[in-house]
């Protein structure tokens, strides 16, 4: 008897659909076949020891599954519930008529339970767009899955449930996600809040604009003068996600298996902070089977890169394609995976090795020719793709004591949700989302400048020595920020403003330091 249950497997941040077939002949023999690796291999171990602890067992038939498609490579172990139901159902200990409807994944325990497994989020599309009315999956990830609409999601917590759902004897409850995600998100946000910095309103402000147009920004300047602290804290004016970038960032942590279980989708935008010794591969993704890095992982959200120089010069360089492109694509001999990328870059940096060169109240004792080594590791192609260029300098100490309460995230959150709305019905018609991703054509469109505002940034490029991409980026930052002032055209002052964020391009800047 042939009897076929569906499953999937994950590429990349998709799952593309494999069907079990279970064949049942007269024999006794137990064939796994379509490219599975030990893992799945495996299985019959696993299987036969579920069955036994509940009072089933494996038929003594000779049985051959088949993986389909047999080109595409199996891995992992959450096939184990599709092959035992197809084998009990080819066996008859299990109603087959209902099969069709169902997507079945899980790894099952020698006891017969269902462990969690990850990228259900993923599957959980591809079943709905395959047009399967149901999921059967370990409880622990029910939640996950149940946030795609139109799919009914049952958890289970072991393999006789399961038997006793498919057979109608005991319906598994269906699973369901509470609202009040945005509560959770606002409740989270005030705990990383601006008004807990002191002083540091021209940073503020320059937050302030990296978020409404989604810049990337450097902050450099001597430790202890809250580069660290600011950028902790650029998520909390950030606007709020909307569903299908809370679906992207969340399919792509599912596969990670780094999304939270007690909640089926990310509620705040991703906010990564890789250490300095992170490899190329870690950053970018990679692997036999090629997993999401932390470059991804930062989908529509922020990409925190703190003490850039000390990162190795390779790591750095990989970044210059996914600034532009805003997606990786991670090429094997028989396929390449295409991993999505849009987020926002926050670096920060000393301006030395010691970090105090040009304090007003310590003294570098670096020497002038280790300061510029120290700034050269930043290649100029990585800088260049940097919108905002931030000097930060020490909070007086007088400062300290003031009573006075700095401005809120909240509040500088509305005036960013404002700015993004704006963006939003300018790009209506385009796959753009924020000024930081405008082409040439749409700065030709968007950006247009007065006489005034021409001779402005022709000199700033002659004296500056700017590169065509940085001159593009000045226009960029000028039009968020005339979208903060309300302004339906740029002027002189917003450009004047953008300029001023170009401080490493300037040639003179380490002496200056």
């Amino acid at each position: 008897m042939l009897v076929k249950t569906h499953g999937c497997a994950l590429h990349g941040v998709d799952a593309i659909g494999i069907t079990m077939e279970v064949q049942m002949d007269n024999g006794f023999k137990f064939y796994l076949v379509g490219l599975p690796d030990n893992a799945v291999k495996e299985s019959q171990r696993r299987i036969e020891a579920a069955l036994k602890s509940i009072g089933l067992r494996m038929p003594g038939k000779r049985i051959t599954i088949n993986l389909a498609p047999a080109d595409i490579r199996k891995e992992g172990s959450a096939y184990d519930l599709g092959i035992a139901i197809g084998i009990l159902a080819a066996s008859g200990q299990v109603r087959s008529e209902e099969l069709e409807d169902y997507l079945l994944m899980g790894e099952l325990s020698l006891d017969g339970g269902l462990q969690p497994m990850k990228g259900v989020l993923a599957m959980a599309m591809m079943a709905k767009r395959r047009g399967f009315s149901s999921m059967i999956l370990p409880q622990e990830n029910a939640r996950e899955a149940a946030v795609i609409d139109g799919l009914k999601v049952y958890g289970a917590a072991n393999l006789s449930q399961v038997i006793q759902h498919i057979n109608g004897e005991e319906r598994i409850e269906k699973a369901g996600i509470e609202d009040g995600g945005n509560a959770e998100m606002q409740d989270e946000l005030l705990e990383a809040d601006f008004s807990d910095v002191v002083g540091q309103q021209g940073i503020k402000r320059a937050m302030e604009i990296a978020a409404a147009g989604g810049h990337n920004a450097i902050l450099i300047g001597p430790p202890g003068a809250g580069k660290t602290m600011l950028a902790k804290r650029i998520s909390g004016i950030l606007p709020a996600m909307t569903v299908e970038e809370s679906l992207e960032a969340s399919k792509i942590h599912s596969v990670a298996g780094l999304l939270p279980r007690d909640q089926g989708v990310l509620l705040n935008r991703p906010f990564r902070h890789p250490h300095h010794t992170i490899s190329d591969v870690a950053l970018v993704g990679g692997g036999g089977n090629p997993q999401p890095g932390e470059i991804s992982l930062a989908h529509n959200g922020v990409l925190f890169l703190d003490e850039l120089p000390e990162f190795k010069r390779s790591v750095l360089e990989v970044l210059r394609q996914p600034l532009e492109d805003r997606k990786i694509t991670i090429s094997r001999a028989r396929f390449a995976v295409d991993f999505p990328a849009n987020f926002m870059l926050i670096a920060s940096m000393n301006p030395c090795p010691c970090g105090y060169h040009n304090h007003p109240t310590r003294k570098c004792i670096c020497p002038e020719t280790s300061v510029q080594r120290y700034l050269n590791r930043i290649s100029g192609p990585l800088l260049d793709r940097i919108d905002l260029h931030v000097e930060v300098s020490p909070v007086p100490i007088e400062e300290f004591g003031s009573k006075g309460r700095s401005e809120p995230s909240s509040q500088v959150r509305k005036r960013v949700e404002r700015a993004r709305d704006v963006q939003g019905r300018r790009f209506e018609k385009s796959s753009v989302l924020t000024n930081a991703q405008m082409s040439r054509r749409q700065i030709n469109e968007f950006c247009r400048l007065d006489d005034s505002g021409k001779e402005l940034v022709n000199a700033a490029v002659e004296r500056l020595g700017l590169s065509a991409r940085a001159y593009d980026r000045i226009l960029r930052v000028s039009r968020t920020i005339a979208d903060l002032d309300g302004k339906e055209n740029i002027d002189t002052a917003h450009l004047a403003e953008a300029i001023q964020y170009r401080s490493l391009d300037r040639t003179s800047w380490s002496s200056r330091y």
